[in-house]
């Protein structure tokens, strides 16, 4: 990896100096890296600024070659469809790779911008020689600190562009955008609006430019007010296709870039008497077990989830072992799930 940093590297400072730093003892400043409780709230503030200043690393107290090999897998969250079937992926891979896995629910930030000190240490602690990290926005301290200590990484559908030299996995957004407005478009729609996600992550960026080239390849005109942004939010989504239907000339059709949103897209037309897909067509995006359950079920792009997760596994044991991936942008491919939720254009 490009940030990767070279092994003859110069240790991290060690507890002496950090209590030094501090102005306190050697053993104050050892319950603190230890998470004791009987440390005065002022100790313990001056030392974890040391910790974090000096950037201080705590050294695992076990024979490193007896460990079981772990790797860490943080989420965004783990309630949602999407986190199962990530953690379905690595699961799958890490047993097949002989590797436990550690799995933590967000990555809090300190106010420096530096991870939480409690979850590095248990990092370096419990031995983890990897870490995936699935839709996480890193900050440019929390980079250096995984390239300080040489710990492999791999992002999972990251929510913006990497640093060079950061290794990643998603899915063909552009492609999935393409095929979802092509799939309208042959049902006889021109009228066709898109809800993206947030404005400013690749995967939404390149499902709009998807969308306008397959309308741009048909000679069809693109409406700017038909763009929208609901940022992964359901209820946001169905706001916002209450928008597109009070438009003078509301949309025939829609492509949602997230099942999730899809779902507020119905609840907007159930609102209005409308019907999907004798009013409005609606290709949701990302094949969720939500799609399914819908009521009609939701023709939809599928991504790769799993195997996405399982790849990004795959690629961080060739990274443990010292392997350089090829890429560091590895992109699966997305397909149509037909189902019920579009039918051709009437009249």
């Amino acid at each position: 990896m490009g940030r990767t940093a070279s092994a003859s590297a110069p240790a991290g400072p060690t507890l002496a100096v950090v209590a030094r730093e501090a102005g306190v003892s050697v053993p104050t400043a050892s319950k603190v890296v230890n998470g004791r409780e009987d440390v005065a709230p002022e100790t313990r503030r001056r030392v974890t600024e040391a910790l974090d200043r000096l950037g201080y690393v705590r050294r695992p107290r076990f024979d490193a070659a007896k460990a079981p090999r772990l790797v860490d897998l943080v989420v965004h969250s783990l309630d949602s469809s999407w986190s199962g079937a990530v953690l379905h992926g690595v699961e799958q891979a890490a047993h097949d790779a002989g590797l436990d896995v550690v799995v933590s629910a967000g990555l809090a930030r300190s106010r420096s911008g530096r991870p939480e000190r409690g979850w590095l240490d248990k990092l370096t602690a419990r031995g983890s020689t990897g870490v995936l990290f699935n839709l996480a926005e890193l900050t440019e301290p929390q980079y250096a600190w995984l390239a300080q200590h040489r710990i492999p990484f791999v992002m999972i559908d990251p929510a913006h562009e990497p640093p060079p030299g950061v290794v990643s996995v998603g899915a063909a957004n552009w492609q999935g955008g393409v095929t979802a407005t092509e799939h309208l478009l042959s049902l006889g729609h021109e009228r066709i609006a898109v809800i993206a996600g947030h404005r400013r992550t690749m995967c939404s960026s390149a499902r709009i430019a998807g969308y306008r080239s397959a309308l741009a390849s048909a000679g069809v005109r693109h409406r700017p007010e038909y763009v929208r942004h609901a940022g992964f939010d359901e209820a946001v989504a169905r706001g916002r296709m209450r928008e597109l239907l009070d438009l003078p000339e509301p949309p025939t059709a829609v492509v949602v870039c997230s099942d999730r949103m899809a779902l507020g897209v119905y609840d907007a037309m159930a609102e209005r008497g409308l019907r999907i897909p004798d009013d409005i067509s609606v290709v949701g995006f990302d094949d969720l077990p939500e799609a399914r359950w819908a009521s009609p079920p939701l023709t939809t792009v599928r991504q790769p989830i799993s195997e996405m997760a399982a790849t990004a596994l795959r690629l961080l044991v060739r990274m443990m072992a010292g392997d350089r991936p090829e890429s560091t942008r590895t992109e699966l491919s997305t397909r149509l799930v037909e189902r019920s939720s579009t039918a051709r254009l009437r009249g």
